[in-house]
């Protein structure tokens, strides 16, 4: 068993007993990986509820700053997860995105680049429509929602969103601005409309 397995496993327990976790549309997860898993971010704790029920490893685009304690940089790696020096232009981390992909894992991206105070989504970045653009793959939009906080014993709730084809995102020519804005769009109104059909209640 890898160690990834063993610590969903374990968190996946501790989760469902502390917090009262919703999912809609499990439907929609794709039996196999090599697709980009895209989600609205509102805390530390999205990467570990959008995952639950995901039964391949995700492996996480996450800021570089989280691996730069000892512990917590080696336990992120030992994830899967990678950093990326946001606003800089990580043309590793990038790398390491498509290679992910290629691999038939998950790879996890928050858009957004940050968290959102007001649950709201804030404008996305572009890197997951590139690497979609890149390697053909997949991507798969994700909201969560928690209209008490992240609480032990608050409700939480995870929607998963249709699969976008990567035909559908029109990316022919990636030095296109046209095209990059209008799947950039896309996945914006696919979030966006997920976010107001989740049952937070």
């Amino acid at each position: 068993m890898s160690f990834y397995r063993f610590a969903h496993g374990v968190v996946n327990v501790i989760f469902r007993a502390l917090y009262r976790v919703h999912y809609e549309g499990r439907e929609n997860l794709p039996p196999q990986g090599g697709y980009v898993f895209c989600s609205n971010h509102i805390s530390d704790l999205d990467p570990i509820f959008v995952a639950l029920p995901v039964r391949q490893q995700i492996c996480y685009m996450a800021k570089i700053e989280l691996f730069k304690g000892r512990f917590t940089g080696r336990l992120l790696r030992a994830l899967g997860a990678f950093p990326v020096d946001r606003g800089k232009g990580d043309t590793s981390a990038l790398d390491r995105a498509k290679e992910v992909v290629k691999e038939g894992k998950i790879l996890g991206v928050f858009p957004e680049g940050t968290r959102s105070k007001t649950g709201k989504l804030l404008k996305l970045k572009s890197g997951a429509i590139v690497v979609s653009a890149q390697t053909g793959a997949d991507i798969l939009p994700v909201a969560i929602c928690a209209p008490k906080g992240m609480h032990p014993f608050a409700p939480v709730y995870v929607r998963y969103g249709a699969l976008i084809r990567n035909e559908e995102l029109g990316l022919t020519d990636m030095k296109a601005a046209s095209q990059l804005k209008g799947a950039k769009a896309l996945l914006t109104e696919r979030m966006t409309a997920l976010l107001e059909e989740l049952s937070c209640r």
